[in-house]
C-alpha cells in the first residue's frame, strides 16, 4: 500500500519523498487504524487524509471548520487532478442534493463539510445513505474546552459516527495540542486504539522575535518599507487597533487590506480572498482571521499584542512560511497588553475553572515575552518536545547582536519624577512635565513647580514615553489596571533611584539589507498571477514561492527536467508547465546563461543520516560531524538511531556505556518508552539521551 502511496504523492503532487512523520501516519489509516496525528502548520497534514482518500474505497468526509476555505481546498485537489467537492452554506438545497447524488455514485473521493453541518438531522441521514470510508476531523483541537479554539458544534461528530452503518477509520489532526488537549480529542472523539504520531512543533525555517516596549506604530511603518514586496499578516487584539494599523498603512499607499468581526461577510470575503490572490500584500486582522489560511507565501506575522495564549500564538505565527522559505514571527510586547487580554476574558461566558485555566496560559505568554533562553526552546517545551537543544541560532534571543547602552540617568530622571508626581498620572503626563510642556493639565496640578519639570527638555515627548514603556517591560515601573492607567514606581527602581544599580538598554543595530536577483522568481510570479487572475483560484493553488524559486535556481528547460522540481506533478505540469518552461527559456537565451549552468544533474543524493554515518566510520566524533557538517549535535545523535533502525552497519555499544546500560534497561521497564525526559531524571546525569535512545533502539524498542 505504501508503494501506491509513494506513487500518488509524486503524480499528482510532485514530490518524490514524504516529509517527517506523513509516511507513518498514512500507513497507519491504510491499516485501518484510527490515527491521532500533531504536526505543525505547513508539515503536510492534508496529504496524510487525501493520498488515503484515493487507496480507500469509498468517499472520505472531511470536517473542517474553514467554510470560507472550502472552495480552495478543492480547487486545489482539482489542480492537481482529483474529484473533490464541498458542502457548505453558500449552497441551496438543489446544489446540496445534487453534490450528495454525485457521491453516492463515486464521482469524488473526497466531500468537505463544516462540523455545524453534522447537528442537522436531514443532512446526517444524507450521508448515511453513502458509504464513508474514512473521517478526516481537521483542527482537532477545536473539540476540547481546554484548546485554544473551543467549538461545540465538534461534538457533533462522535454521534455521527455512531450513526452510521458501518464504523469508518477516524483520523484527527491539528498542529498545536497539550497534554490535556491531547487527551480530550481522544477521548471525546472515542479513537479506537488510536495511533498517535507527533512529528514535533519545531518549524526551523521560523524565526521568533520579542521586542518589548518598542513603540509600535513606528516598529510596523519601518518594518513594512523595509519588506515592502513581501506578504505578510499583523494581528490586532481588538477592532479599534485593526482599523488603527489599517489607516496608517494605507495613508502610505501600501496595498493593504483589514479583517474583523464588525465587517459585514461581503467586506471579509473581500478582504480575504483579496490577500489569497495576491492583490494586497498585508492584512490587518483579528484574530478573526487566518485558521487554516493555506497561503503559503506568507514572510511575516506581526503580533501587535501579546495573544491570550502560547497555543494561539503559535498558530497565528505559523501562517508564516507554510512553503518552507524563511520567514518571520515578531511580537510587540508591552506591559498595556496584559490589562487588555485580561478586560477581553472578564467579557467572555465562561467557566470559573476555564477561567483559571486562560490566566494561567496568559502568565505562561507573559513568561514568554520576559524569558531570556531561545525563544524556540521555550515554545518546543510548552508543547511537551525534550531534549530541545538550548540554542537555535535564529530567535531574538540567540540572535541578539545590540549594544547595551548606559541610561542609568535617564532612568533615575523618569523615576524621580514619577515619585514626585506621587504616583497619580499615566506616562503622558509624566513625558510632558520633564519635557517642560505648558499643557494646561500640567499647570492645572501645579507639577511645573516641581523640581523635575522641563530636566528631560531635549526629547520628544513620543521618545520618553518609549523609554518609560520599555522600563515598565523591563519591571522597573508597572501600570494600574483600568482605562486609564497609571504608572507606578516598582522595587526593582529603589536601587537605581539610590546609585546602588545601573540600568542599561539594549540599541538594536541596523540590519543591512543583502541583494538578491529576484529578477526571473518575479516574471514566474507574474505568470502565475495571471494564471490565478483567469482560472479564479489563488496564485499559490498553482505553485508555491518555494516551488517557483527552484525553478529559478534549476531553471528547467523541458518538461522531463520540469518534473524534478519539488510541487510540479503530471497534473500541474500539463496545465500550466508549457508557460512556465516558455518563460524559463526565454530568460535563459536572452541572458546569454550557458546550457552547462542550467543543466540538471541526475544523480541519486546520499541522504543526509548516510553521509553523517559515512563520516563517523571515517573516524570522525560526533561533535567533529557537527561542525563540519554546520548541524546541530542533537541532529546528528538523530541521524546515528536513524542509520541503526533502518538496519545501516552500526555499533550501537559505541554509545552506551556499559556499565550503565542494565540500569538504562531497568528504569526503561520501570517508566515506560513513550517519553524520554522522565527516563532521563532517574539516571545518573552523564547518562545522555543519545544512550537512552540507543538502549532502545538496540532492544527494538523503537521505531
Amino acid at each position: 500500500m505504501l508503494q501506491n502511496a509513494r506513487h500518488i504523492l509524486k503524480k499528482y503532487y510532485g514530490y518524490e519523498n514524504f516529509r517527517k512523520g506523513q509516511e507513518h501516519i498514512i500507513d497507519s489509516i491504510l491499516n485501518k487504524k484510527d490515527t491521532f496525528a500533531i504536526m505543525p502548520t505547513g508539515a503536510g497534514k492534508s496529504i496524510c487524509f487525501q493520498i488515503p482518500a484515493l487507496l480507500l474505497e469509498g468517499l472520505t468526509l472531511v470536517i473542517s471548520p474553514l467554510i470560507s476555505l472550502m472552495k480552495d481546498q478543492v480547487d486545489s485537489l482539482e489542480s492537481v487532478g482529483i474529484k473533490g467537492t464541498y458542502i457548505n452554506s453558500s449552497l441551496d438545497n438543489g446544489e446540496v442534493q445534487d453534490r450528495i447524488n454525485k457521491a453516492k455514485e463515486g464521482e469524488y473521493k473526497l466531500l468537505y463539510v463544516a462540523p455545524e453541518r453534522l447537528q442537522s438531522w436531514d443532512f446526517c441521514q444524507l450521508l448515511k445513505s453513502i458509504k464513508i470510508s474514512l473521517v478526516a476531523v481537521d483542527e482537532a483541537h477545536c473539540v476540547s474546552q481546554w484548546g485554544h479554539d473551543f467549538r461545540p458544534s465538534y461534538r457533533s461528530i462522535t454521534e455521527l459516527i455512531k450513526e452510521l452503518p458501518n464504523r469508518p477509520i477516524v483520523a484527527a489532526f491539528t498542529a498545536t495540542a497539550t497534554e490535556q488537549v491531547k487527551d480530550d480529542v481522544v477521548k471525546l472523539l472515542k479513537l479506537k486504539d488510536e495511533n498517535t504520531y507527533i512529528t514535533g512543533f519545531n518549524r526551523e525555517n521560523l524565526s521568533f522575535s520579542v521586542m518589548r516596549g518598542a513603540n509600535k506604530k513606528d516598529f510596523i511603518m519601518n518594518y513594512v518599507e523595509d519588506n515592502k514586496d513581501e506578504v505578510g499578516i499583523i494581528y490586532g487584539a481588538t477592532r479599534k487597533e485593526v482599523e488603527s494599523l489599517y489607516e496608517n498603512l494605507k495613508s502610505k499607499g501600501y496595498a493593504v487590506g483589514k479583517y474583523h468581526g464588525g465587517l459585514s461577510p461581503a467586506e471579509r470575503k473581500e478582504s480575504q480572498e483579496a490577500f489569497l490572490y495576491d492583490d494586497i500584500k498585508i492584512i490587518v486582522a483579528t484574530n478573526a482571521f487566518g485558521m487554516g489560511i493555506d497561503k503559503s507565501n506568507v514572510r511575516y506575522v506581526i503580533h501587535h499584542n501579546i495573544p491570550k495564549n502560547m497555543e494561539a500564538y503559535y498558530q497565528e505565527a505559523g501562517r508564516a512560511g507554510r512553503d518552507g522559505e524563511p520567514s518571520e514571527c515578531i511580537l510587540l510586547f508591552a506591559a498595556q497588553d496584559i490589562l487588555l487580554q485580561k478586560f477581553l476574558m472578564e467579557q467572555s461566558n465562561i467557566s470559573l475553572d476555564r477561567e483559571k485555566n486562560e490566566y494561567r496560559k496568559l502568565q505562561e505568554m507573559v513568561d514568554y515575552c520576559h524569558t531570556t533562553k531561545c525563544l524556540r526552546k521555550y515554545i518546543l517545551e510548552y508543547f511537551g518536545e525534550e531534549d530541545v537543544e538550548d540554542k537555535c541560532d535564529n530567535c531574538s534571543t540567540c540572535n541578539d547582536d545590540s549594544e547595551l547602552t548606559d541610561v542609568t540617568i535617564e532612568a533615575q530622571k523618569i523615576f524621580s519624577c514619577i515619585y514626585r508626581m506621587k504616583e497619580r498620572f499615566g506616562t503622558s503626563l509624566v513625558a510632558q512635565v520633564l519635557k517642560g510642556s505648558k499643557n494646561k493639565r500640567v499647570l492645572q496640578f501645579g507639577l511645573d513647580r516641581l523640581s523635575t519639570y522641563g530636566i528631560m527638555k531635549e526629547y520628544k515627548e513620543k521618545e520618553l514615553k518609549d523609554m518609560m514603556n520599555i522600563f515598565i517591560a523591563e519591571g522597573y515601573l508597572g501600570l494600574t489596571e483600568g482605562q486609564y492607567p497609571i504608572v507606578k514606581l516598582q522595587q526593582k527602581a529603589v536601587p537605581v533611584l539610590k546609585s546602588k544599580e545601573k540600568v542599561f538598554q539594549k540599541i538594536q543595530k541596523k540590519k543591512e539589507k543583502v541583494f538578491v536577483d529576484n529578477t526571473l522568481f518575479e516574471i514566474l510570479r507574474g505568470i502565475r498571477k495571471d494564471i490565478s487572475t483567469k482560472e479564479k483560484i489563488p496564485p499559490y493553488v498553482i505553485f508555491s514561492d518555494s516551488t517557483l524559486r527552484e525553478m529559478g535556481k534549476v531553471l528547467p528547460l523541458d518538461e522531463e527536467s520540469m518534473l524534478t522540481i519539488k510541487g510540479v506533478g503530471e497534473g500541474k505540469l500539463k496545465k500550466y508547465g508549457q508557460d512556465f518552461l516558455s518563460a524559463i527559456r526565454t530568460y535563459v537565451q536572452e541572458n546569454d546563461i550557458t546550457s552547462e549552468v542550467v543543466k540538471v544533474e541526475k544523480e541519486e543524493k546520499i541522504p543526509s543520516h548516510v553521509i553523517t554515518l559515512n563520516m563517523y566510520k571515517e573516524g570522525k566524533s560526533l561533535k567533529e560531524i557537527s561542525e563540519e557538517r554546520d548541524m546541530k549535535i542533537l541532529t546528528i545523535n538523530n541521524h546515528i538511531i536513524r542509520c541503526a533502525s533502518e538496519g545501516l552497519e552500526i555499533d550501537l555499544d559505541d554509545f552506551i556505556p556499559s556499565s550503565y546500560e542494565d540500569i538504562i534497561l531497568e528504569k526503561i521497564n520501570e517508566i515506560g518508552a513513550e517519553k524520554l525526559k522522565p527516563i532521563k531524571e532517574v539516571l545518573p546525569q552523564d547518562v545522555s539521551y543519545l544512550a537512552i535512545k540507543a538502549v532502545l533502539c538496540k532492544h527494538n524498542m523503537i521505531e
